[in-house]
């Protein structure tokens, strides 16, 4: 193929990655076309398909120059999603009911154990999901291999899919999963084998027969494994008990099949896919096998725009790759380990499958709009490119050219927005299409394909991965929701092949070929199917595959291939057409041939197609069974109209007799033949003709030869249709007969199917059908002819039809009134001559009404008839219109067209009237005055010529479109000249100026559109100009305006010669008082006068109505002049009173800005000079401020501080803060904010500050005192960064700080070291301030502190038994009251800590002992006291001698009043029972009424007064051997190690009590280990310690001993006669001891299991006789009885079936059988109803017995009660239940007193014999006594009775 070759068929290259297996995935092939092979890619694929085809995939990369724009508009394009949980595309559980798991779950532990699940099953806190667990298991090979490969992480997955699993979680699955689940896998794998051998024998059988799958009809239950009977559909014909869900009908009962939950029904021949006969099991619907709130899909997401979605897919692929660059490798790693389940969960939005003729394409398209950027040239190259989507499925050479209808993915391409990790899972293309897919743009796909031959393999292995889905999902694979990894399919032998598709290369997936694969980030592509005629075998193989699935098809694979047979197809498509044409040929010919054998003799062709030659234009019928369109053939039923079925589904359309079903065909089998041939016949100059092609066409001869029965013999389809042809030949020579003819064609019905070898047949069948028509034709004309008459019913017979009917020559066959109906057309044709002779010349009107009149009475229709007809009525109206204009002498009322209509029409008719010549002289008149008129208006028109010619035609009748027009023009200047006056009446008066000059605008545009001409019209254009300066006059009055529009205003007004008018003289005045005021306004501008100057200039402005220039410049001085004034006054203001606290300083640079902007006033002013005074005051005290600041800085830097008093820096520091004090107050009082008063106001603090640290040279300060004093230290140092004094008083104050946290606040603050204390005395030397009192302190403190060291010491000292626990806690007070931390302290703190966290553990370990006191020694004395007396029951139980002790209480008081155990001697006091007095009976403990009663103790029984709680023993243990090493004795320690060591003696006599029961066999030793536990009893409830294993060892204990009393009474209840026990219960105990590990030599389950093995084997041999339809004989079935009646084992339901057995029903005296039967309404007797040969059963039957001599009771109850006696077809009565022996009816009181006494007699023998066996011979006999006694009276019936064998 030259550069069109594959550069690397990329086998061995890392295009494939290894996943999760060792294999890598080889790289499917790539071309690269040439221009030349780029041409036609139909022609570039069939070229490479044989090298690319066994890959199932192949990437085709175009030419460089092949760049196709992309048409889609980027900033307006959105679309819809899909939401795809990735997860779960392999890794998620099967959408099973757990409802429906249960319920079989349930059915086999009952069947196999008799029991059901009780409890639920909880694992890790929460329910189990047995259906989950139970899948899960499934999917990784069952238990045994997930056991092998240790897949329980996988499994556990599926169970709790947000959860972390542990080892022991794993180990607890696979424990609840082997303890639960594992016989039932076992019994479901066997199931399904059953159910595959039975699949396969259902095929082997349906192989056997030809016609259909047999199912017994017979078979009206369907039974399971186990025997037990399932429900049954039953259909009646009147009424259906049950309907499919699928095809609604209730029909074919036999092959329902009933969900065993929820009872719907369905045929076995309805499913997807079909079943051939019913499973063994329980069988359960899909429904109800899968949940909804499980059912796995892509769910539809949010609408995006691709600005959104680019967002969205780059958030996610940062989130998994970073910033970075992710290799393909990475991805593809990644996405199989989402996929598997081992990443999360992860959903990603997806834009799949969008329709582009909604969305758009992203190639160019012809209807499309073509964006800017694009040129014209290549949008319309791209639009017709054969590569073009949208162009490919219609290219020369594909077979879905013919198909008309855009069908979305196959004709019409889908576009496809992707993002990271976005897939498409495992599918092959509808119909097994090829398809086409485009990359336009963004990152790369990545496919997976298997080749189209490797189909089965790959489904196999889903299958095998998939099990669960599988059975959850039948067509799994049709939903696109499953992914696999393609590893895994390559590691089970199928090929796997991927490529990866990068931005503009197109990608080929084969048919049949399964593929998948995924996004590697955000990309758009576009893909749609083709099918060129290599694909044309593909999808007949896909058509069947959805026949067999019942899924409906795209289009119908039948219809294309016939279409495109008939039309233009290639070369190419020869041999696969002719191919395809033969298989459906062959079929149709098989299932035809099957129909006509089966007797459906009936059939017609379906309706014609409006276009034949495309395909899916109308829409067939589908099959109700598979779905599938019905083009070629269909059959239906009169009783399902609407129901059609296909040729292979036709015995499930209904119930009826094949008779009456109907073939419906749109070909015969000879058109389909044809169709063949022409294929053939075209490819014969290519392709030599094949013999295996003619013996397919000829195979119809096999339809000829082939035979059936038809009444009594056998006769061929040929010689059936030789019979037809001979009695076709016969009737028509005979006299026509309708009935016949429809018979005849009615026959033929079974051979126009046929092929051509009925050629001859179906021209015989067209010759009856003409013939029939013809004579049919005849009939009916003479039948109208002769029974015609005027007005009545019957129509006449049109000649035409006539003369069609005598044409034909020869006539078809013998029909009498031919020759009638002959002359009859004669007459009519010498009428059509006349008529048309009348027509043809200028006739008078009486002429014409006389050929009216002869047409009218003939019975023939002729056609010239009606043109007489027309004319004679055109002719009258027009006389009636001709007089109305004549006689209408009213001025322009008659319309001058109407005169011409007339005129033309009269000479059209050709008719002679008398009214003619009358129109002809009006029209002359009306033309001579349309002349006159026309000659006016083409001059020019004056008002006065207008006049004249209107005056002297006022009076003509006729209406002139030209005079109408010149009256028109005169009414307009008249009212023209009307307006104008009105207007122009008192103009000048008027206000509303500018609607005046509206007005005369409109009047002179009126004027000049005017046709004649006028003199008023100059006159307008002035009076307009005055209406202008008016309204400029109006707005000047009403508006001020400025002095030069006025001075215009008024000379404009001079011009036009109205100033006159008031208007204008009133703004000639306003106009001189203006120039005035504007003259003196400049002179007081110029002199700057006072402020009342300017206020009474602008009073007086407000007197003139107009604008002034200088008016803006006096009121911008006055204002400028207010502003500043306001700006002024706080500076101004005498006030003082007020404090300067609550008011706001003024600023200093405002004051100094108003009085330089005085300067600048045009206003004189006096408050000027008084600011200027005010600023003075304010630099006078400043000068001063600056002086004190000088003062106190010079202060800071004294160096000689000392104790302040004896330099005198004390006074110095008062008298300058005096001095600040005072300048503060004066600057505050002037209200300015100077910058120096903050600074001055810091430096007064600073020196009061100064002054408080020096007077703490002489006091002893307080710790609150110094730390206010050492707050305000840090704000002085960020002020006042230097000086000497402030540094030294702030060390000094620092120093004091730390010494008064030892001394004052040790509590406060953390407490310091020793050495700390000590440097700090140190440090005091270093300052140059004193503090005598605060040093002798401290010195004080460390003193203390050193001889309380000393006491820990010498405590330290002493052994450990000296050391007492009250000492070390006084230590701990005194360390903690000291002011220094050392190590004594630490030491002393850790050792009392230590103890009492012990002692809180231990308090904790007995808090059930504590009293109010909360003492731990007095718990621990309760708890050893208990143990005390727990070991005295012991030791009493070994037979020691102990002294007296009461079993409930530790009180040895010898004055309570004591009650002993009569049976264990054990004493318990009277108030500890609860008794006032001594009880009078026999006292027996609760211990002992419990071993004797048999019951397991239960919590709170026996124990002490201790709220029912123990301390734990282990516990107690952890709490003695903890190593604490404490440093002091205690007490309760050694109490303790008493109380562990009395405890496990205690466990020690407990655990040889438990062990002598566990090995206990023998019977005799019950009461010794009755007592052993009583006594562990007791102890353990007296014991105030407790062991959760000793406990648990006692509780089984007690159980085995209560599971032997409970078998020792069963057992004892036997021997006496009391009672039998059953198998249920014998089973039951057996259960329960191997749950207790009861020894199977134990003497109680040897006898129980002799019991079970004796029941069983008698049942086995009972059920059996039960089912043996009366093979054993009485005598032997009676002897069973007693047998089991023997038996030590109560058999209830066993024996009740017996007696069923014995009883003997009918005439025949036979027991119980499958035979259909009937009940007697009075005595309640069964009987056969052949035995009592009743043709049908009826609704109410009496037996002879019951009343005698009645022969037929049935029938001689039919004339009176006919609802009773009602006939029915034949249906097969439910089965009697063996139950129902009694009567069901009592005899009423008018029965006959013989029929009363029998049944007295019966009830007595019942009641009256106690043996069971004597009641069933009683009851047996009881038909022979009865019919004894009536012997003479059943003669009638002596035929119904036989003789006993």
């Amino acid at each position: 193929m030259g550069k069109g070759r594959p550069r690397a068929v990329e086998t061995g290259q890392n295009s494939g990655v290894s996943l999760t297996g060792s294999l890598s995935i080889p790289s499917g092939p790539v071309y690269y076309p040439s221009d030349e092979e780029f041409r036609d890619p139909l022609e570039y694929i069939y070229k490479i398909r044989p090298e690319a085809e066994p890959y199932g995939i192949c990437k085709i990369v175009p030419p460089q120059n092949w760049n196709p724009p992309f048409a889609l508009n980027l900033d307006s394009f959105a679309f819809p999603t899909k939401t795809q949980a990735i997860h779960q595309l392999q890794a998620r559980p099967a959408s099973c009911d757990s409802n429906t798991f249960e319920l079989e779950y349930n059915r086999f532990l009952e069947g196999h154990y008799g029991k059901k699940l009780k409890k639920r099953v909880v694992f890790e806190g929460e329910e189990l999901d047995l259906c989950k667990l139970f899948n899960a298991v499934r999917r990784y090979g069952g238990y045994d291999k997930v056991l092998k490969d240790k897949k329980w992480g996988e499994v556990f997955r599926f169970v709790r899919s947000r959860k972390k699993i542990s080892e022991c979680a794993k180990h607890v699955l696979c424990q609840l999963y082997r303890e639960h689940l594992y016989d039932y896998e076992g019994y479901y794998k066997r199931l399904n084998q059953q159910r595959v051998k039975s699949c396969k024998r259902g095929i082997y059988e349906e192989a056997k027969s030809e016609n259909k799958v047999k199912v017994s009809s017979s078979k009206r239950r369907r039974k399971n494994s186990d025997h037990e009977k399932v429900k049954l559909c039953k259909v009646e014909e009147e009424q259906l008990d049950q309907i499919c869900e699928q095809c609604r009908s209730g029909l074919h009962g036999e092959l329902m099949l009933l969900c065993d939950r929820c009872n719907k029904g369905w045929h076995i021949y309805c499913l997807s896919p079909p079943l051939k006969q019913v499973p063994p099991g329980n069988w359960y619907c899909f429904e109800c096998l899968n949940s909804d709130k499980d059912t796995f899909g892509f769910v539809p997401g949010k609408r995006f725009t691709l600005d959104g979605f680019r967002r969205l897919a780059d958030r996610a692929k940062k989130k998994w790759f970073g910033t970075a660059c992710a290799s393909r490798v990475q991805i593809e790693k990644k996405f199989w380990e989402i996929v598997e389940g081992s990443a999360g969960e992860v959903e990603v939005m997806y834009g799949s499958d969008l329709d582009t003729s909604v969305y758009g394409s992203g190639f160019p398209r012809v209807n499309d709009q073509r964006p800017e950027s694009v040129e014209l040239k290549k949008w319309d190259e791209y639009c017709r490119s054969p590569w073009n989507l949208n162009n490919l499925p219609k290219l020369k050479g594909s077979m879905l050219r013919a198909v008309h209808h855009n069908i979305t993915g196959v004709m019409v391409p889908w576009l496809y927005v992707g993002m990271l990790f976005s897939a498409f899972c495992w599918h092959f293309e509808d119909h097994c299409f090829y398809s086409m897919n485009y990359l336009h743009w963004g990152e790369p796909k990545c496919w997976y394909s298997v080749p189209g031959n490797e189909g089965g393999a790959f489904e196999k292995v889903m299958r095998d991965c998939l099990p669960d889905l599988f059975d959850a999902q039948p067509d799994l694979l049709f939903q696109l929701v499953t992914m696999l990894n393609p590893s895994v399919l390559r590691e089970n032998g199928v090929p796997v092949y991927s490529v990866l598709q990068e931005p503009g290369n197109f990608v080929i997936t084969f048919p049949r070929s399964y593929h998948g694969g995924f996004n590697l980030g955000l990309n758009c592509a576009e893909a749609v199917n083709f099918a060129p005629a290599d694909w044309l075998p593909h999808g007949g193989f896909g058509a069947e595959l959805y026949q067999l699935y019942h899924k409906a098809a795209v289009l119908s694979h039948e219809e294309l291939l016939c279409v495109v047979a008939k039309g233009d197809w290639d070369h190419k498509a020869s041999a696969y057409l002719r191919k395809e044409l033969v298989r459906i040929y062959t079929k149709e010919r098989t299932w035809r041939e099957r129909l006509w054998k089966s007797g459906i003799t009936r059939s017609s062709p379906m309706s014609p197609r409006k276009s034949p030659e495309f395909v899916g234009t109308e829409e067939d019928p589908t099959c109700i069974i598979c779905k599938q369109y019905l083009y070629l053939s269909a059959v239906v039923c009169h009783c399902r109209p609407s129901a059609f079925v296909c040729l292979e589904h036709w015995e499930h359309l209904c119930e009826c007799k094949s008779m009456k079903l109907r073939l419906l065909y749109r070909h015969t089998l000879a058109e389909l033949a044809d169709l063949v041939l022409i294929v053939d016949k075209h490819a014969s100059e290519e392709i030599p003709q094949s013999d295996g092609l003619q013996r397919n066409i000829s195979c119809s001869n096999e339809l000829n030869a082939s035979k059936k029965k038809v009444k009594g013999a056998h006769v061929s389809h040929a010689q059936l249709a030789e019979q037809w042809l001979s009695r076709s030949c016969k009737i028509l020579q005979s006299p026509f007969s309708g009935d016949a003819y429809a018979n005849l064609l009615k026959e033929a019905e079974q051979f126009l199917w046929a092929g051509s070898e009925m050629d001859s047949v179906r021209d015989a069948v067209k010759n009856l059908i003409e013939a029939r028509k013809w004579a049919q034709g005849i009939r009916d004309c003479l039948s109208k002819i002769e029974n015609w008459s005027p007005g009545g019913v019957f129509e006449k017979v049109p000649l035409k039809r006539v003369k069609k009917l005598l044409c034909v020559n020869p006539v078809p066959c013998n029909e009498p009134g031919h020759l009638k109906l002959k002359d009859c057309a004669e007459e009519a044709s010498l009428l059509v001559q006349d008529i048309d002779a009348a027509l043809s010349k200028c006739s008078k009107i009486n002429e014409l009404e006389l050929l009216h009149s002869r047409a009218s009475s003939s019975p023939i229709h002729v056609k010239q008839s009606e043109k007489l007809s027309q004319k004679m009525s055109l002719a009258k109206v027009w006389v009636d219109s001709a007089r109305k204009v004549i006689s209408d002498k009213r001025p322009a009322a008659i319309e001058v067209d109407i005169l011409y209509k007339l005129k033309s029409e009269i000479l059209e008719l050709q008719v002679q009237v008398q009214e003619a010549e009358m129109i002809f002289d009006l029209v002359s008149l009306a033309e001579s005055c349309q002349d006159r008129c026309r000659s006016v208006l083409n001059a020019s028109i004056t008002l006065k010529d207008v006049e004249v010619l209107l005056h002297e035609m006022e009076s003509f009748s006729v209406n002139i479109p030209e005079l109408r027009l010149l009256k028109q023009y005169d009414i307009d200047v008249a009212l023209w000249v009307r307006r104008f006056n009105d207007i122009m009446t008192n103009v000048h008066l008027r206000e509303d100026q500018q609607n005046v000059i509206d007005e005369l605008n409109r009047i002179l545009e009126d004027g000049q559109s005017l046709k004649i001409q006028v003199d008023e019209l100059p006159l307008v254009k002035i009076e307009l100009k005055k209406a202008f300066c008016r309204e400029k006059a109006l707005k000047a009055r009403d508006t001020k305006m400025a002095l030069e529009f006025l001075q215009h205003l008024l000379s404009e007004a001079v011009v036009l010669q109205i100033e006159s008018e008031e208007l204008f003289l009133s703004l000639s005045r306003g106009l001189t008082g203006a120039l005035k005021w504007e003259e003196r306004a400049n002179d007081i501008l110029a002199r700057k006068a006072e402020m009342s100057e300017f206020e009474d200039l602008i009073r007086i402005s407000e007197d003139i109505h107009a604008i002034m220039p200088s008016l803006g410049d006096v009121k911008a001085a006055i204002s400028v002049a207010k502003s500043w004034l306001n700006n002024g006054k706080p500076f101004l203001d005498s006030d003082f009173s007020v404090s300067p606290a609550f008011c706001s300083l003024l600023k200093l640079e405002d004051l100094k800005e108003l009085v330089s902007q005085s300067k600048f006033l045009k206003i004189t002013l006096e408050q000027q000079s008084m600011l200027e005074t005010v600023l003075e005051k304010c630099m006078e005290w400043q000068h001063d401020a600056y002086s004190l600041l000088q003062d106190v800085k010079c202060l800071y830097g004294v160096t000689d501080i000392g104790d302040g008093r004896s330099n005198g820096l004390i006074s110095k520091i008062e008298h300058l803060v005096n001095l600040l004090e005072s300048a503060i107050k004066d600057g505050l009082s002037l209200r300015l904010d100077f910058p120096e008063i903050p600074k001055l106001q810091d430096a007064c603090s600073a020196l009061h500050w100064c002054n408080k640290v020096l007077s703490f040279c002489y006091l002893s300060p307080s710790y609150e005192d110094v730390e206010s004093l050492t707050d305000i230290t840090e704000h002085l140092s960020m002020l006042h960064s230097s000086g000497n004094l402030l540094s030294s008083l702030a060390f000094g104050a620092k120093w004091l700080k730390n010494v008064s946290e030892v001394i004052f606040a040790p509590g406060k603050c953390k407490a310091c070291k020793l050495t700390d204390a000590e440097e700090m005395l140190a440090e005091y030397q270093g300052i140059s301030i004193s503090f005598p009192l605060m040093v002798a302190q401290l010195a004080d403190a460390i003193c203390k502190h050193r001889l309380w060291q000393e006491q820990v010491h010498q405590f330290f000292s002493l052994e450990v038994g000296e050391r007492l626990w009250s000492q070390l806690l006084q230590l701990k007070e005194h360390g903690k009251a000291s002011f220094f931390t050392c190590e004594e302290l630490d030491m002393v703190l850790s050792e009392v800590e230590k103890v009492e966290k012990w002692k809180e553990r231990c308090m904790d370990a007995v808090a059930s002992f504590t009293g109010d006191d909360k003492s731990l020694l007095c718990a621990l004395q309760k708890i050893r006291e208990s143990l005390d007396r727990s070991l005295y029951v012991y030791e009493k139980s070994q037979g020691s001698e102990v002294a007296f002790l009461c079993m409930c209480c530790t009180n040895v008081s010898e004055d309570w009043d004591i009650l002993t155990c009569s049976a264990c001697k054990d004493c318990y006091h009277l108030q500890c029972l609860g008794y006032k007095n001594h009880a009078e009976q026999v006292y027996v403990c609760s211990y002992c009424q419990l071993l004797v009663g048999g019951s397991i103790l239960h919590n709170g029984v026996g124990v002490l007064r201790h709220n029912g709680k123990y301390s734990d023993l282990k516990l107690l243990s952890e709490l003695v051997s903890a190593d604490e090493n404490f440093c002091v004795r205690i007490e309760e320690r050694y109490i303790l190690l008493q109380i562990v060591d009395q405890a496990y003696a205690c466990k020690k006599c407990l655990t040889e009590i438990v062990d002598y029961d566990m090995h206990y066999y023998d019977e005799n030793l019950f009461s010794s280990i009755s007592k052993k536990l009583a006594a562990a009893l007791k102890a353990t409830g007296l014991a105030g310690v407790y062991d959760h294993q000793s406990y648990c060892d006692l509780e089984r204990a007690l159980a085995r001993y209560s599971w032997r009393f409970q078998v020792a009474r069963l057992l004892d209840a036997l021997d006496k006669g009391l009672e039998k026990p059953s198998i249920q219960q014998i089973q039951q105990h057996l259960k329960e001891g191997e749950a207790m590990n009861i020894l199977p030599e134990d003497h109680f389950r040897l006898k129980l299991s002799e019991l079970l093995d004796i029941g069983l084997q008698w049942a086995d041999r009972a059920k059996k006789v039960a089912a043996d339809s009366g093979a054993l004989g009485l005598d032997g079935v009676y002897e069973l009885i007693t047998e089991g009646e023997s038996l030590p084992v109560c058999l209830t339901e066993e024996l009740e079936l017996l007696r069923a057995r014995s009883m003997l029903h009918c005439i025949c005296r036979k027991p119980y059988d499958e035979r259909s039967m009937i009940v007697c309404g009075q005595c309640g007797e069964w009987y056969h109803i052949k035995c009592v040969k009743l043709v049908s059963p009826s609704k109410v039957y009496i037996c002879a017995a019951c009343i005698p001599g009645a022969e037929n009771l049935v029938s001689a109850l039919e004339p009176s009660d006919p609802e009773r006696c009602t006939y029915t077809k034949f249906v097969e009565p439910k089965t009697p239940s063996p139950r129902h022996t009694k009567p069901r009816m009592r005899p009423k009181k008018s029965e006959s007193s013989l029929t009363q006494k029998m049944l007295s007699i019966r009830n007595n023998s019942m009641f009256g014999h106690p043996s069971g066996i004597d009641r069933l011979w009683w009851r047996n006999r009881k038909p022979y006594r009865r019919a004894a006694k009536k012997r003479a009276e059943l003669g009638s019936l002596s035929s119904f009775f036989h003789r006993q064998q």
